[in-house]
């Protein structure tokens, strides 16, 4: 869903994603209103000694709802500060961390590029996790400092910094369960690349994070734990398999570049700007092509797809030229670009297909297909290369 930023820490951007702004006050509604039962729970597990009392804090639901919304955002201040546990420390090995984003299941750190090296994510995956115990224990520090004195002020104080200490390493503890790709399948996928290929390890950590995702969904729904529980099993299990894929496909691609894969410029078919769009459709209907470049004297002014074409009511098609209905951000990559790096930048634009540029020159199109198609030639042991991997529809995606 979409995201705003809204600061930076250590230079790196912090977002909250639009989830987050309906979970925060289900939070803060939930410790709002069971505050006794919380502070029952603080009491169990710190000990008789620590006395948080809560009665102060219910008799008014003003009091008990303020101290909820406190707590909340308490709690995912401590998931900021645990993400950036890794981050700092990713960012130590060299490796920078586009942002930090709260979201409905808290808070992901997104890598530019995820270490490969099983020392590297070892320290990378349990620093989020130290951090957060050593913030639990400076909160119980200061809950031990704070001595009751029967005001509501210090009464809501206590309840806080003891909530906070045990949610931050309860938060630590949950994260280092083998449920990959949190922590603690990150943890098992680094020692498992101690004696194995990264990408096996990887197979074997995503199979253990899919076995955990479905024991906690199964637990959501028998065990008491609730829908919030299945649905965060549901994105621990796709995020496993995920995980996995990409794995085993940058393995496979490693050393293969977009020149390898591309359909090279002279079976590229283009058309230029002035043509109509009810030409281009019937040339579209006629090739079975989805998409063309846009060249305009040898040079690239855009790309236009079927979709575009579409855009136009069926009784103006003729009146409508393909330069009026375009897309003149013309995404591209060069011919010595990783295929991998080709892959990852379809996804995040969401487009089926990128131009091959070097310099000013269009020198061919890779789509998602051909990528496809080569991963499915090195699963089989065959080479890459443009004699091996090559479309059916040049300049365009076939159909998956």
């Amino acid at each position: 869903m979409r995201s705003f930023r809204i600061g930076r820490a250590f230079g790196i951007p912090v977002e909250l994603d639009l989830t987050f702004l309906l979970v925060l006050p289900l939070f803060a509604y939930l410790i709002g209103s069971n505050l006794g039962r919380y502070a029952q729970l603080l009491n169990d597990v710190l000990g008789a000694s620590a006395a948080v009392d809560a009665s102060m804090l219910t008799v008014s639901p003003t009091i008990a709802f303020g101290v909820g919304t406190v707590a909340a955002v308490g709690l995912f201040a401590g998931v900021i500060i645990h993400e950036l546990g890794h981050s700092l420390t990713a960012m130590r090995y060299g490796f920078p961390i586009s942002s930090i984003t709260l979201w409905l299941f808290g808070g992901v750190a997104q890598f530019s590029e995820m270490p490969e090296d099983w020392k590297q994510e070892l320290y990378i995956a349990v620093a989020g996790p130290v951090v957060s115990v050593a913030l639990g224990v400076v909160s119980y520090l200061a809950f031990a400092l704070v001595a009751a004195d029967g005001s509501t002020v210090v009464a809501a104080l206590r309840f806080l910094l003891a909530y906070l200490a045990l949610m931050n390493v309860a938060l630590a503890g949950f994260n280092m369960l083998p449920g990959f790709p949190m922590d603690g399948g990150r943890v098992l996928r680094a020692l498992l690349a101690r004696t194995r290929p990264y990408a096996e390890a990887t197979r074997i950590a995503a199979e253990v994070g899919k076995l955990f995702a479905i024991g906690l969904g199964l637990f959501g729904l028998f065990g008491g734990g609730g829908l919030f529980l299945v649905a965060m099993a549901f994105f621990i299990y796709i995020g496993a398999s995920s995980e996995a894929q990409r794995t085993t496909m940058t393995a496979a691609f490693e050393g293969v570049t977009v020149a390898d894969i591309m359909t090279p410029a002279e079976r590229v078919d283009a058309v230029a700007p002035e043509t109509s769009v009810a030409d281009l459709l019937d040339r579209m209907f006629a090739e079975r092509h989805t998409g063309y470049p846009v060249v305009d004297r040898e040079r690239v002014v855009g790309v236009v797809t079927l979709s575009d074409a579409q855009s136009v009511q069926e009784v103006e098609r003729d009146a409508y030229t393909v330069e009026e209905v375009m897309t003149s951000d013309v995404r591209s990559v060069g011919p010595d670009a990783a295929a991998m790096d080709a892959l990852e930048r379809m996804q995040e634009a969401d487009i089926g297909r990128l131009l091959v540029m070097d310099g000013e020159e269009l020198v061919g199109l890779i789509s998602r297909t051909d990528l496809m198609t080569a991963l499915d030639i090195i699963k089989q042991g065959g080479s890459v290369g443009r004699e091996q991997v090559d479309t059916d529809v040049p300049g365009v995606e076939r159909p998956s």
